[in-house]
């Protein structure tokens, strides 16, 4: 699947293996009219040098706090089957979010689930700008860049989001294989969950946290010009409410091809047509 791959100084999972200048993100090429552009806000746990582990142990870093795990692999794995562009980043979530806004007390995590970051416990705002202008900012650019080059062609690409959740958060289970997060724009998040749910997986359907209060900065980002933006989850949080499990038993083949094919579907869905750039 490295094969299209255009990388901005990309890095693979690992702890502290990103270096200085090495980039912000990974872009994997694709048609730019496919219609869909897949973004992997929190790819790897990587960190650049001189930042070290940020006081963590190695195993706190190879948690869901330093990044989503697996997310990576399912966003390369789709793009190939569907021919899509996509953008992943290089970095740790803990070095700063690229999925919090600005104005986001959460953008540097100074406390994770329950973990202490020493590495961001005094950090200054000259810091943080300086970690903003070196990783979140040259990400999110690139978004924009590849929303405005597939949109120049007269239509308007849905933006998917892929992230993961653990099976468990503060001891409640979630027993959910993929879960849909969504605000206002069901014209793909409807379609895409009735998809999942035939190709067997049990989905959960997050609408009603609207994205208020709760983290997450796609509609910030990934909703101008009425684009569709679901940001599906993979098991591995809260809120998600739909506990109805999977219309039939689940279909041959490994879950990203089955997740693909049921974006494909929904893709095609008459809810979506084509929007030319001049009416968004």
């Amino acid at each position: 699947m490295a094969d299209g791959a255009r990388r901005a100084g990309a890095k693979e999972e690992g702890v502290g293996g990103a270096a200085a200048g090495q980039g912000a993100f990974e872009e994997i090429g694709g048609a730019d009219d496919s219609g869909l552009l897949l973004l992997c806000d929190h790819a790897s746990n990587a960190l650049p040098e001189g930042y070290g582990t940020l006081g963590l142990p190695a195993a706190q870093l190879a948690r869901h706090i330093g990044y989503d795990i697996g997310a990576a692999a399912v966003t390369r794995r789709i793009a190939a089957l569907l021919g899509a562009p996509a953008l992943l980043t290089t970095f740790s979530r803990l070095l700063i979010d690229p999925n919090r806004g600005l104005d986001d007390p959460t953008l540097v995590m100074r406390l994770s689930d329950g973990a202490i970051v020493p590495g961001n416990a005094r950090i200054d705002a000259d810091e943080i700008e300086r970690r903003v202008e070196r990783y979140w900012r040259p990400y999110r650019d690139a978004v924009g860049r590849a929303l405005e080059r597939m949109s120049a062609g007269g239509s308007t690409p849905v933006v998917i989001s892929v992230h993961s959740f653990t099976p468990s958060w503060k001891g409640v289970p979630r027993p959910w294989e993929i879960g849909v997060l969504w605000d206002s724009d069901a014209r793909l998040a409807v379609p895409l969950m009735d998809a999942l749910r035939d190709a067997g997986f049990h989905v959960g359907d997050n609408a009603r946290r609207r994205h208020a209060g709760r983290g997450g900065d796609a509609p910030r980002h990934r909703r101008p010009a009425g684009r569709s933006a679901p940001g599906p989850d993979r098991q591995r949080g809260g809120g998600l409410l739909d506990r109805r499990p999977p219309r039939r038993r689940p279909r041959p083949g490994d879950q990203a091809t089955r997740a693909a094919q049921a974006g494909r579907a929904a893709l095609a869905h008459r809810a979506l047509p084509r929007v030319t750039a001049a009416s968004s």
